[in-house]
Formats: C-alpha cells, sequence, structure tokens
C-alpha cells in the first residue's frame, strides 16, 4: 500500500522511515512535489493532527498520516505544548525554542515533563487517531547531536542520556513519535 506522510519536516520523515513495515511504499509531500502550507489552526495536538492528514487527503487523494507533537512541561502549565515548534517565533528556530525553555526553567527545580506525539491516518475517507507519550525530565543545557528540537534538554524516565545523545535506533525503541507509530504500524499490518 502506498501512504504519504504529510509533513514537510526531514527529520521526522528520517526516524519513520526506520519504522515502516515492509508492506508500506512510503512517500513524502517532496516526492509528489507538494509545497503548500499546512494549517495547525488548533489548540490541541488531536485537532492539529486531524487537520493536517485531513487537508493533505482532500488535496492529494492519496491515504495518508500526519502527526502533531508537543513538549508539555509541568511548571509551565503544559507549555509549550502545541506550540512547542513555534514556541520562540514563527520562525520555528529549535536553538531559540530550546533557549527559551531553559530561561523560562531557570530558577524552577520541577523539571517533569512529557512528549506526546498524536497521529492522524486517514485511509478510504476514515480517520484512526494513534497517541505515544514518553515522560521525562528537561536538564539545564543541552546535551548531544543527535535527533532536533528538544532532544539535547529531554531526558527520558528511566535513562541518563537525552534524546540527543541516543543513537536513533535506541530512540525508536522509547519515544513518543515511535510508540505512537508502532500503533500505527500494528494498525496498518492488519491491512
Amino acid at each position: 500500500m502506498k501512504l504519504l506522510f504529510a509533513t514537510q519536516n526531514s527529520h521526522k520523515l528520517f526516524e519513520i522511515k526506520h519504522l515502516i513495515p515492509s508492506n508500506i511504499e512510503l512517500i513524502d509531500l517532496k516526492s509528489i512535489n507538494f509545497s503548500e502550507e499546512i494549517p495547525e489552526d488548533f489548540d490541541t495536538l488531536e485537532q492539529n493532527a486531524s487537520q493536517k492528514s485531513w487537508f493533505i487527503f482532500n488535496k492529494t487523494g492519496i491515504n495518508c498520516f500526519a502527526d502533531d507533537t508537543g513538549l508539555e512541561i509541568e511548571a509551565l502549565g503544559g507549555k509549550p505544548g502545541v506550540l512547542s515548534a513555534r514556541y520562540a517565533g514563527e520562525v520555528k528556530s529549535s536553538t531559540d525554542n530550546v533557549k527559551k525553555v531553559l530561561s523560562e526553567l531557570k530558577n524552577i527545580s520541577n523539571r517533569n515533563c512529557r512528549f506526546r506525539t498524536i497521529i492522524s491516518l486517514i485511509i478510504d475517507s476514515k480517520e484512526q487517531l494513534f497517541e505515544g507519550v514518553v515522560n521525562g525530565k528537561i536538564i539545564s543545557k543541552p546535551t548531544g547531536y543527535e535527533g532536533f528540537g528538544y532532544d539535547p534538554i529531554f531526558i527520558p524516565d528511566g535513562f541518563l542520556q537525552t534524546f540527543a545523545e541516543m543513537p536513533i535506533s535506541e530512540k525508536n525503541k522509547i519515544s513518543h513519535r515511535a510508540l505512537a507509530f508502532n500503533k500505527l504500524k500494528t494498525f496498518l499490518e492488519a491491512f
């Protein structure tokens, strides 16, 4: 089955390609020359993931999935949450986002947080949602060079390394995106 990943984020595509079942031909927006801005107008990850996948499905007619991910920090009332990618501004700079989070947590001892991913899958005009959550802590300075986004400041519970210090093979066993995607994968394998 051909399945379109409705993202323009090459880092997400790289992670997902390592998880895709062999019976699925994964294509991306670039491979179909789709460059329109994908809307994210809602206040929840669920609504944004759904909006993105329906937008792409309605435009292309291709079975697809989209995700929305947020870092939810306890001491910041769940922020950056749905605004994670553009927390420090519309430029969507990971470096600036990390700096803003660290600045806001400067004198705060509660560093508990979670990464949450919602995937919306549309096949033959029917939608399914899948969720992945990983709890962890925010450290005081970026560490590691792998991954992207907030990975250099996020240590998952039960581990001593940030996501940015882990090889992709290890991160893909425990990450929020991998957990949501494994649920999607199980669903697709039944097709």
